[in-house]
């Protein structure tokens, strides 16, 4: 959430740097600013109300004391007039404060000054890349083909099971996967600072409206019924990714400025609706209903955001570092930007089997736009309450990192090669049919 002062205090500047999305939303200040004037000017009335009831009341304290009773019980006539309009008013200040929220709700993120200004996915810059496509000395396999061969999911049965866009690991495939997930989790907290938690698979809208994935985004989630209850569905929801139950761990609190930075790492299974086009997208596992994330978490103090951002980008570009795969990191243009993000780098892996990169990490500095939303704050040395600045990203996504695994170390004889930090998790150097 945008801070109302700031909309009010440079009403141009925030139009200016929602334009720069191209989603229109900088027409919405203007309405947000009328309503926002109503409501002071509401509450004025209300403070004016109730400067007169004190004054009559104290009056009536008189006139009792001088035995002038008609004229007490005039006053007091008054009072409860006084009262009437000062409930009416209170009544009218919070539907007009709920309006102004809702539109405040809808606002997203100010884009960072360094952010490119830009369309979409084509106008954003590579930052830099990391090694070199592979060239094969054969023709190699599709990560479809490969899973099939080596038996490493099986599509049809998972779509018996439960529709498109959802993966069945089998044996092998299983096992790595499996030690994918210990090998970040591994990573992250012995070797870049992070602790672990493992939060619940089910979050209430308010968790979800904390990180800004509600309102705007509902339609894109799994709502949960209780049995056959309907008046249950939505108030539980699948998380589609482990940023809206550990984001909001410290929803509604006020931490010291001495428990900053905290750093959080999570190994979820994630829900989303959508799932991509037809063709090997679905079949296969590039964009799929549910899948397996490693999440990093940071809330640090505002001055420290921007740093904390690289170092969170490095840390994730480490494990593709360690699992010798080639990859590029981009800067998210202000037209490509998530909704709540102030700034995002992507970074995106080889895959030699589609013949292009895939995102596997998004990494975001928030600002203080999620804390406002879950009123989450921390005390100054001063004793000021400040919100913090959260950060997030992938550590990384566990499906797409198992497509450019098994095709960037596929062999000449259709077996996968393990990467060395790999192997004692699944105490194997190769993958053969």
């Amino acid at each position: 959430m945008l801070d109302i002062k700031l909309i009010r205090e440079k009403p141009d500047f925030v139009r200016q740097r929602l334009a720069t999305r191209g989603a229109g939303d900088e027409a919405k200040i203007d309405e947000l600013i009328k309503f926002d004037d109503q409501r002071r000017k509401i509450l004025a009335e209300v403070e004016t109300l109730k400067a007169t009831r004190n004054r009559v009341s104290k009056e009536i304290g008189a006139l009792m004391g001088q035995k002038k009773i008609a004229e007490a019980d005039a006053k007091k006539a008054e009072t409860k007039d006084l009262g009437d309009k000062i409930s009416a008013l209170d009544k009218q200040a919070t539907e007009v404060e709920t309006t102004r929220d809702a539109l405040m709700l809808q606002l997203p993120n100010l884009p960072h000054e360094s952010v490119k200004v830009g369309k979409s996915a084509e106008d954003n810059p590579v930052v830099r890349t990391h090694g070199e496509k592979i060239n094969f000395t054969f023709k190699p396999k599709s990560h479809v083909e490969l899973c099939e061969s080596l038996k490493l999911v099986d599509f049809a049965r998972a779509a018996k099971l439960s529709g498109s866009g959802f993966l069945l690991y089998t044996n092998w495939g299983a096992r790595l996967e499996r030690a994918l997930i210990q090998f970040l989790l591994d990573l992250h907290i012995s070797e870049h600072g992070y602790t672990e938690v493992s939060p619940p698979l089910m979050v209430g809208s308010q968790c979800l409206e904390g990180v800004g994935q509600f309102p705007k985004f509902k339609d894109q989630y799994y709502g949960v019924a209780e049995g056959d209850d309907k008046e249950k569905l939505g108030k539980l929801y699948l998380i589609p990714t482990a940023e809206t139950p550990v984001a909001n761990i410290h929803r509604e609190e006020i931490l010291s400025e001495k428990q900053l930075p905290i750093k959080y790492c999570a190994y979820t299974p994630c829900f989303r609706g959508e799932a991509g086009a037809a063709g090997v997208g679905t079949r296969g596992m590039i964009r799929v209903h549910q899948f397996d994330k490693v999440e990093l978490i940071k809330i640090v103090k505002p001055e420290n955001g921007y740093d904390e951002l690289e170092k969170m980008v490095s840390n994730a570009e480490k494990v593709l570092q360690l699992l010798g795969l080639h990859y590029r990191v981009l800067l998210l243009c202000t037209g490509d930007m998530g909704f709540g993000s102030a700034k995002t780098y992507d970074i995106e892996v080889w895959s030699p089997g589609q013949g292009n990169y895939l995102e596997v990490s998004s990494c975001s500095n928030c600002e203080d736009f999620q804390s406002r939303r879950m009123n989450l704050r921390f005390k100054s040395e001063n004793g000021e309450n400040k919100f913090p600045h959260i950060l997030n990203g992938s550590g990384t996504a566990l499906a797409r990192l198992f497509v450019a695994l098994i095709e960037t170390h596929q062999q000449a004889d259709g077996s996968v090669s393990i990467p060395i930090p790999l192997q004692p998790y699944l105490k194997a150097e190769r993958i053969v049919a």
